[in-house]
């Protein structure tokens, strides 16, 4: 057993062994745009919370950006008098901004991500060509869980569970009974994330599943996106109800049949509208880069960059 799985191991026991323990309150946020559900975690027995995956919009027909989705969380979370302690991206989102600067700024927190984002900021960085001053090693970030990481929200217990596959850097949440997945795992008609982004990997994304799978049954996992499926949006089910009937990784469908699928099914896929603005930002921890000589941000389009071959 690798050291990393033996701590997640340890973290998901303890963690499992807690029935009594402290549960959270959950509170969601959508964005049409982006279909992404954005959450304001919250300990019931103290003022403390949590943010994770936030929403800046961008227009990237204009440029423009608005703030309409981090402003209701703002209203949310001083309408209930919370404290912030985290505000926590599940990875470097590719199909939407991140508000964390901008949360952080008015609420206060610490921007937190895995430790393996340093893997996307150098797979990133050389194909944005940025500027030499950038580092990629995560330090534009307040702190970097590790895998099996345990950590708090007031009296909330908490863990960081390392779950690669869509990108290098992604990280389950587990907090109490209540797991946040990013894009690991959708709903059971919807399957699984794509995993031909650069660093991503499909057999990786299937195994990471699993771990997310071995939690205890109850468990309820809150999405970080849904797209209808011709049925309201939804952002909640069970490790019981994704083994039961997630199209792509139920308790029946074994490795090799995963990974042929989701090849041939990302094949298929269009990249998210918002790669480019997304990938640039979300890997500074959600600041732009710095502006020009004429007091102006500017992004980069790399020409054939994500062309498909």
């Amino acid at each position: 057993m690798l050291e990393n799985e033996g701590m997640t191991e340890v973290a998901n026991n303890n963690v499992a062994k807690r029935s009594d323990a402290v549960q959270p309150k959950v509170v969601p946020f959508f964005d049409d745009d982006s279909n992404t559900f954005s959450y304001v975690v919250s300990d019931p027995t103290s003022s403390s919370c949590a943010i994770i995956d936030s929403v800046l919009e961008f227009d990237m027909a204009n440029g423009n950006v608005d703030r309409v989705g981090a402003d209701s969380i703002i209203r949310y979370v001083e309408k209930e008098g919370l404290k912030v302690e985290w505000i926590i991206e599940t990875h470097v989102h590719a199909d939407h901004l991140t508000a964390a600067p901008y949360l952080k700024n008015r609420l206060g927190g610490k921007i937190a991500i895995g430790e393996k984002v340093a893997l996307v900021q150098e797979t990133f960085g050389r194909i944005f060509n940025v500027e030499k001053e950038f580092s990629p090693e995560g330090s534009q970030f307040d702190h970097l869980f590790v895998d099996g990481e345990e950590y708090t929200i007031g009296n909330l217990q908490a863990y960081a569970m390392h779950t690669p596959g869509h990108t290098p850097a992604c990280m389950t949440h587990v907090i109490g009974d209540s797991v946040f997945v990013g894009d690991t795992i959708f709903m059971p008609d919807a399957g699984s994330a794509r995993a031909d982004f650069p660093g991503g990997d499909a057999a990786t994304l299937y195994r990471s599943i699993q771990k997310v799978l071995s939690l205890p049954a109850q468990s309820t996992i809150y999405m970080c996106h849904d797209y209808g499926e011709g049925r309201e949006m939804e952002y909640q089910t069970t490790v019981a109800q994704e083994l039961a009937e997630n199209i792509h990784v139920n308790s029946a469908i074994k490795e090799p049949d995963f990974v042929k699928m989701r090849t041939a099914r990302d094949k298929t896929l269009a990249v998210p509208h918002l790669i480019l603005p997304s990938l640039q930002v979300n890997m500074r921890a959600g600041h732009f880069p710095e502006a020009e000589d004429n007091g102006r941000t500017y992004l980069k389009i790399p020409v054939d960059a994500f062309r498909k071959h």
